[in-house]
């Protein structure tokens, strides 16, 4: 069973992921808040396995409220439930621990996807988060090229863009015009120029590295 706490000032939405997720078998309601204060306390005395985070709370703000839970707890998975599809919310959301960031405007699938999957131990970004990051990512290591010390080539550039975007490697070969074997040879070429094995290391390495700056 995954215990998830609900923290959101606006009751509509906060009873509306209630009603979604209560659905689900393996899920139960550990408890809920309306800002976040309230959440950060109700959140270490409950220590539910998920919280599912505005940004945006009267109090404290949901970015703050997860870097204290975060701090008391690496066993809580925050997620980031946002509006903000801006890559200094994601960052600032990141770096402060979340495991995950979705958009209030995504589908129920992929709401459940993101819980499953930061409790299983890895993040999630749903994809418009996502595609913010790694064009962004991409676009500063544009910059590294013209100074010479570019890691990816362009054509590993454009699979990685392709793959975080959520594509497998055959719709990958199709649109650019290349065997399956050639995309996954790129892949494990992207991976080991950057030390990551998964596309949420590589997202974490970018920010750690300064990649994605809050400028």
């Amino acid at each position: 069973m995954i215990r998830i706490f609900l923290a959101d000032d606006h009751e509509l939405f906060r009873e509306g992921l209630r009603s979604l997720l209560t659905k689900e078998e393996d899920f139960e309601i550990a408890g809920a808040a309306a800002d976040g204060a309230e959440a950060v306390k109700a959140v270490l005395e409950l220590r539910p396995d998920v919280v599912l985070m505005d940004v945006t709370m009267p109090g404290m703000n949901g970015i703050l409220a997860t870097e204290k839970i975060c701090e008391a707890s690496d066993e809580i998975a925050v997620i980031i439930i946002s509006m903000h599809n801006d890559r200094r919310f994601i960052a600032e959301g990141l770096k402060a621990g979340a495991r995950g960031y979705v958009l209030k405007e995504c589908s129920p699938e992929v709401m459940l996807e993101a819980i499953r999957t930061v409790r299983g131990g890895d993040v999630y970004l749903s994809p418009k988060a996502c595609t913010v990051l790694v064009e962004d990512y991409l676009r500063l290591l544009g910059g590294e090229n013209a100074e010479g010390a570019n890691p990816l080539s362009e054509r590993e550039r454009e699979v990685l863009a392709l793959l975080v975007k959520g594509r497998n490697a055959k719709q990958i070969a199709d649109a650019l015009a290349i065997s399956k074997n050639t995309v996954d040879t790129h892949r494990r070429r992207i991976m080991d120029k950057l030390g990551c094995d998964s596309m949420a290391e590589l997202t974490r390495y970018a920010i750690r590295e300064g990649f994605l700056t809050l400028d």
